[in-house]
């Protein structure tokens, strides 16, 4: 466990109160805001992949991409294709990409404790190198979102389908 020193050391003489994972939990605790995240991740800029790839509700969707918008997690930008209506995409602000470790986490956590036959993709550096997620004290090996690659770790194993419960399964 980590070590509480000085007044937190006793832990009964004070509160978590304004705890930042509390608030984190608050913002982006949702199955739909963490699975939205992921898709952000993969590459998906636009509502209609994000509701899709996800499996929510258009409105389930609007609302929780407002919120991420609102809380500076992402940023709206126009687009318009030709003779459609103006449209935005979503793009991760760097409030967003410091959301990486914590999606990670979570995949990574995933693949070793709930997936029995083996994590179904395998998440690598651009050299095929296996990516794990950790706290270091030292920023000088830490990996942007670019750096990092995933693909399928089971020969003969493809994602199923777009069922967000196990598509890339993280």
């Amino acid at each position: 466990m980590m070590k509480l020193v000085g007044p937190l050391a006793d832990r009964d003489r004070w509160q978590a109160t304004h705890c930042s994972i509390a608030k984190a939990i608050d913002l982006i605790g949702t199955r739909s805001a963490i699975l939205i995240l992921r898709e952000a991740f993969y590459g998906a800029t636009r509502f209609d992949q994000f509701a899709r790839r996800v499996g929510i509700t258009d409105a389930v969707a609007s609302a929780r991409l407002r919120e991420l918008t609102e809380a500076g997690i992402f940023t709206k930008v126009p687009y318009q294709e030709p003779g459609q209506r103006v449209r935005y995409e979503y793009r991760l602000t760097e409030m967003g990409r410091d959301l990486f470790p914590v999606v990670m986490s979570l995949w990574q956590w995933g693949n070793e404790y709930l997936q029995p036959d083996g994590a179904p993709l395998a998440v690598t550096d651009s050299s095929h190198r296996p990516v794990r997620v950790g706290v270091v004290a030292d920023t000088s090996e830490t990996l942007e979102p670019e750096d990092v690659e995933v693909r399928v770790a089971r020969a003969g194993r493809e994602p199923r389908g777009d069922d967000s419960s196990t598509t890339g399964t993280t």
